[in-house]
């Protein structure tokens, strides 16, 4: 099993070989870096600008286009997860009434008419991400690059139904800023670290 594993892995880099792709391969690479997978991006977009350097934007570019795309799926894997959420409390709500031992129907009310009548799911911390991020709104995904947090941020941002077109916006260029330092401040570090080894 471990030769099986150790041979794809070799065999996904010799495929995605940056000299020989290049900018698909930290297009995907970026994509997934995205997702909830805890994978970084950097590297390959400085590999690929450190082996061609005139290819610094265009590198720049698929990178954060790969990344934000890779957020707004993340963004959809929350709403997914948000609508998946309230059908099933619906179902467990319609389960309970019908199930009732002394078939008193419950009180009838006005139905729930949007998210803000929904029941929260996660109690306080719920509340505290749900006031922040509706208080900052899509500006909050600037924050979207950072690690560890950037990718849940996305996800959030798609259960709470923040517009989608502006969150893409914000993670866009928090992502694009985020490769445009790091990378310029990779290129212009790399020759004094490099004599570290």
């Amino acid at each position: 099993m471990e030769f099986w594993l150790q041979s794809s892995i070799h065999t996904l880099l010799a495929l995605f070989a940056l000299p020989r792709v290049g900018l698909p391969a930290i297009f995907l690479v970026s994509l997934i870096s995205a997702t909830l997978l805890p994978m970084g991006s950097e590297p390959a977009v400085f590999a690929y600008v450190q082996i061609v350097p005139s290819m610094f934007w265009p590198a720049v570019l698929v990178a954060t286009a790969g990344n934000t795309i890779g957020g707004a799926i993340s963004y959809a894997m929350g709403a997914g997860a948000e609508a998946a959420w309230h059908r099933w409390r619906a179902r467990r709500a319609g389960a309970g009434a019908a199930a009732s031992p002394d078939g008193i129907d419950p009180p009838p009310g006005p139905p729930a008419s949007g998210p803000a009548d929904r029941p929260s799911p996660g109690g306080r911390w719920h509340a505290l991400i749900s006031r922040w991020f509706h208080r900052f709104g899509p500006p909050a995904l600037l924050l979207s690059w950072l690690p560890g947090i950037g990718d849940p941020l996305c996800a959030v941002a798609g259960w709470l139904r923040l517009p989608f077109w502006p969150c893409v916006l914000y993670m866009a260029a928090g992502k694009c800023l985020r490769y445009v330092i790091l990378t310029a401040a990779l290129m212009q570090a790399w020759p004094w670290v490099s004599t570290w080894f």
